[in-house]
């Protein structure tokens, strides 16, 4: 058997499962109930305040969320990467094994740590949910890509004189600049994507963008989800180009 023939089943499962789907949202996103093409469905977010400001309400929370997972994920990141710290590789599974339990059940999990501690469940909640659901995805791109840096860079820059801080910021930052994009598009792609979290923490005080798309679908709005969902997918496509110039550019900088 040919090598090629072996991703005959892969290439099924793409089709299915992928393209077939996207197919659909782009359908649905440009058609109205009777089948007919239409704009109609994109003026309605743009003539819809409510819409508009969930959508940039959920920017925000994704940004928020991303600063704070790349501030706590990046040293943590970094010291595990460190050949003087014996027990990176078991540190590094301890973080990844919470992953290993389902989303929601973590979820649940902090509801009921709010509830014993007697916190209130808010905007300070979803953050602190979202950070937590998603801080291992900051980690472990930024981790990798400092475990497989040539640390003979490092050395050459401490013996121009460079001190601690200039070795940091003008060699090991910008060569981790791939695993800290990487890191970047996996927490905030999701963030910005998701309902169940912002429904569990906010007991569906606070409505994000994937929670506009859900219940529209579930109203069987179906023309009008799917071009909710055709936005959401252009914001993300936009994240994931920008994130590729920058490992482009951080590639061919090279050294500062």
């Amino acid at each position: 058997m040919r090598r090629r023939n072996w991703t005959i089943p892969y290439a099924v499962f793409l089709a299915i499962f992928v393209v077939m789907p996207l197919l659909l949202i782009l359908i649905y996103a440009f058609t109205n109930a009777d089948g007919a093409f239409t704009f109609a469905n994109f003026r309605k977010f743009m003539m819809h305040p409510e819409a508009i400001n969930t959508f940039v309400y959920s920017i925000g929370i994704a940004i928020i969320t991303t600063l704070i997972c790349l501030i706590l994920g990046y040293p943590a990141a970094y010291i595990l990467s460190q050949a003087r710290f014996n027990t990176s590789r078991t540190m590094v599974m301890l973080f990844i094994l919470p992953m290993w339990v389902n989303i929601l059940i973590r979820t649940l999990a902090t509801v009921a740590l709010f509830d014993f501690l007697d916190f209130p469940l808010g905007e300070g909640a979803l953050i602190f949910g979202m950070v937590y659901n998603f801080l291992p995805f900051m980690i472990y791109p930024i981790y990798n890509t400092l475990q497989k840096m040539d640390s003979s860079l490092v050395e050459a820059a401490q013996d121009l004189g460079a001190n601690p801080l200039q070795v940091f910021i003008k060699t090991i930052f910008p060569l981790s600049m791939p695993g800290v994009m990487s890191g970047v598009v996996m927490v905030f792609m999701p963030t910005v994507s998701t309902f169940a979290i912002a429904e569990l923490l906010t007991m569906n005080n606070i409505k994000l963008f994937g929670t506009t798309v859900q219940e529209n679908i579930n109203n069987g709005m179906w023309n009008y989800g799917a071009a909710l969902s055709l936005i959401m997918l252009i914001l993300i496509g936009v994240t994931i180009l920008f994130s590729n110039d920058s490992d482009d550019t951080s590639n061919e900088g090279g050294v500062i």
